[in-house]
């Protein structure tokens, strides 16, 4: 049985003027330093670091079907928080991007399953924050 605390990992990024969160069952965080319209589902762009940097613990923890991992973006003075579920198949190995889904699918770059959000779902004015370049902070927390 693992172990949970309140381990916490922090993301620095910032928006994109392509960002348009119209994506109904996923968001994303990225390390590419672009973003093309058709990347409905990114939020931030420039990542500082990716799933595959985070901590060993961090991610152990997020392998129990039972943890509760929430994920708070801040953009300039919005912010937005994200629920979901932990799955034993995570592994954070990702070198590029965090993606946060309403489904149960897993892969490399997956960091939440079963989210109570998707891009299409965040308040209309914190996307606009994100379509001006604001500075994000995403802060991952799991319990």
């Amino acid at each position: 049985m693992t172990e949970r605390g309140g381990t916490t990992e922090i993301v620095h990024a910032h928006g994109h003027e392509n960002v348009s969160a119209e994506h109904a069952s996923t968001l994303e965080l990225t390390s590419d330093d672009f973003l093309t319209p058709a990347g409905d589902c990114i939020l931030a762009i420039e990542a500082d670091r990716v799933p595959a940097d985070f901590d060993d613990a961090f991610v152990e923890a997020c392998r129990d079907a039972d943890a509760t991992i929430t994920l708070t973006i801040e953009a300039g003075d919005q912010a937005e928080t994200v629920t979901g579920s932990g799955h034993p198949d995570l592994t954070f190995d990702g070198d590029r991007s965090f993606v946060c889904r309403t489904s149960d699918y897993v892969d490399d770059r997956t960091v939440m399953v079963e989210a109570d959000k998707a891009a299409a779902d965040l308040d209309r004015d914190f996307v606009g924050a994100l379509a001006d370049g604001a500075d994000v902070t995403a802060t991952f927390a799991v319990e």
